[in-house]
């Protein structure tokens, strides 16, 4: 038997007679392999961000606001308001906390500075249902909304555009005519989803906010109702306590649609999740094909090889080669070139992730076992399709071999 590493040396050199015939043979691989590299990364990256968002916002969070289309209706809406709220939090079991929100668009003025912020008007409940906790003074009080008095949280981007290098704290701004005293400021929470400043808005209380800032004072009426429940669990019952309870409170009759909609941050979320799983398994599927045709161009350049080699394959055979060592070579040439094409396609995959990820807005992740896969997978195509060539090459008889033009 011909030592191992003769073979693998005249394996070698059959290969680079034809440097780019074996390269070519290779592109299917690496499209393929680079395919999946990217697929894998970009996919665990956005799921990651995904999961990074809801653990944001709180996977037990959902909302509850006006069904638009109920509005424009021959039926008159009702709309939310706070007693709907309070009565979420009184009758729902499972609530953690409640919040009804309006929300309005004001110039945030201290001094010299302004600044254009958000203004949520809310209760205490707000700051517990979004998870936010004060970094300086104190958060808003029952008290605060009782009395509709004229104090504000702040968020730490419109704190720093305000107030830079001092202490908002006691300070007195104007949202818009309206003077407000800063009484707190929020931890940083940093951007959500599509870039949105988390930290970007002024809470006040919600009777200030209706009585001062927006047309809802008398009728009660508010923007949306944020809900916490006790556990992600939780949310699909509360879904369908909220639902009854909402629908017997606005006097809507069997048959007739809702006037509100209610949604969860996992619901969502999930709608990008799903959006980046079909991109990952678009890109599968090319990877998929891909492998395969380059497979088959493996197996048809090593079946060109073998008739190109005949006499080659009859004189080794002639000097003392046996069967196995025609096949082995066949092989070790077609495991290289799947090889080579896996090695290439996993430098091209990381490549290309990284692009990917710019658009995405998510930073790749890499695991080292769907490295190793690939390459591991791109041997197994050169074992697949590469035995074929070698099979037909060791069955080659030597006389015919050497009597081959």
């Amino acid at each position: 038997m011909i030592p191992f590493s003769e073979i693998l040396k005249v394996s070698f050199k059959a290969l680079m007679v034809n440097k780019m015939r074996s390269f070519l043979t290779t592109l299917g691989i690496i499209i393929g392999v680079a395919a999946v590299i990217a697929a894998f990364a970009v996919g665990r990256g956005a799921n990651k961000v995904i999961d990074d968002q809801i653990a944001m916002f709180g996977s037990n969070f959902m909302f509850i606001f006006t069904e638009r289309s109920a509005v424009g209706s021959s039926t008159p809406p009702r709309y939310l308001t706070v007693a709907d709220a309070e009565a979420i939090e009184r009758e729902c079991s499972g609530v953690e906390a409640v919040a009804p929100v309006v929300e309005t668009n004001v110039q945030a003025v201290y001094g010299s500075a302004n600044w254009a912020a958000e203004v949520v008007g809310s209760t205490p409940g707000y700051a517990a249902v979004r998870d936010y906790k004060i970094g300086q003074g104190r958060d808003m009080l029952p008290s605060d909304v009782r009395a509709a008095a004229k104090v504000c949280v702040l968020g730490r981007t419109v704190a720093d555009k305000l107030f830079e290098g001092e202490d908002p704290v006691g300070k007195i701004i104007r949202l818009r005519t309206v003077p407000f005293l800063v009484i707190g400021v929020f931890e940083t929470k940093g951007q959500a989803m599509g870039g949105w400043d988390q930290d970007d808005f002024a809470l006040v209380p919600l009777t200030t906010a209706q009585r001062r800032l927006t047309r809802n004072a008398n009728t009660g009426r508010v923007g949306n109702i944020m809900v916490k429940g006790v556990s992600m669990k939780a949310l699909d019952y509360l879904d369908i306590q909220i639902s009854d309870l909402l629908r017997e409170r606005h006097r809507i009759r069997q048959g007739q649609p809702d006037d509100f909609a209610i949604r969860n941050i996992s619901q969502i979320l999930d709608a990008r999740r799903k959006a980046t799983q079909t991109m990952s398994i678009l890109l599968g599927s090319i990877a998929v094909i891909s492998l395969v045709v380059g497979g088959i161009g493996i197996m048809n350049i090593m079946l060109v090889s073998v008739t190109e080699r005949t006499r080659e394959i009859g004189i080794r055979m002639a000097v003392g080669a046996k069967s196995w060592d025609i096949r082995l070579q066949f092989l070790i040439e077609a495991v290289t070139l799947s090889l080579l094409g896996g090695s290439i396609g996993i430098v091209l995959g990381m490549a290309s992730a990284h692009g990917l990820a710019k658009v995405m807005a998510s930073p790749p992740i890499f695991g080292a076992g769907v490295v190793a896969l690939s390459f591991a997978f791109s041997a197994m195509v050169g074992i697949g399709f590469g035995f074929y060539p070698a099979w037909r090459a060791s069955l080659l008889n030597p006389i015919d071999a050497l009597k081959y033009e």
